[in-house]
């Protein structure tokens, strides 16, 4: 009579903890299939590979940011990329309606680890068939370029 009562009791335990969620976990199959077919987490699929590892919002544009961004983009960056046009990199004068400003940060901060594992870094390397250089740039400077970046896209 015991053990006839404790497997109800687990069975209905069971069952609730079941409910309702086959939706949401439909949801989180196809994500996780996602990430595990890439071998990469969620983040790592939306926001890069890389020491950025946190949601970089750009909510309000620093100025100061702005201008020393600008600086290092003319220095470091506009060899390769143009703001409307695709040069040896893509164009960057509408990053952000693709990419999030973490993924800018990551594929600036990582490029060779981006091409390596995140399936759209390889394919933009198969469609410009140049390898992004590593600048050495600081976490600092990347931010600044992705300031830069945010101003010249309102414009």
């Amino acid at each position: 009579m015991k053990l006839s009562g404790w497997i109800i009791v687990t069975a209905l335990l069971l069952g609730g903890c079941s409910g309702d969620s086959t939706e949401s976990n439909e949801s989180e199959s196809s994500s996780e299939a996602a990430a595990t077919s890439s071998g990469l987490s969620e983040f790592e699929l939306e926001h890069g590979v890389g020491p950025v590892d946190e949601v970089i919002t750009l909510e309000s544009l620093d100025p100061e940011m702005v201008e020393a961004g600008a600086e290092v983009f003319r220095t470091k960056c506009s060899a390769c990329h143009k703001m409307s046009e695709r040069y040896v990199g893509p164009a960057l004068g509408d990053i952000f309606e693709t990419r999030s400003p973490t993924f800018v940060m990551n594929m600036i901060l990582n490029p060779e680890g981006m091409v390596k594992e995140h399936p759209e870094a390889k394919k933009m390397l198969s469609q410009f068939l140049t390898p992004m250089p590593n600048q050495n740039l600081t976490r600092e400077q990347a931010r600044s370029i992705v300031e830069y970046l945010a101003s010249e896209n309102e414009q």
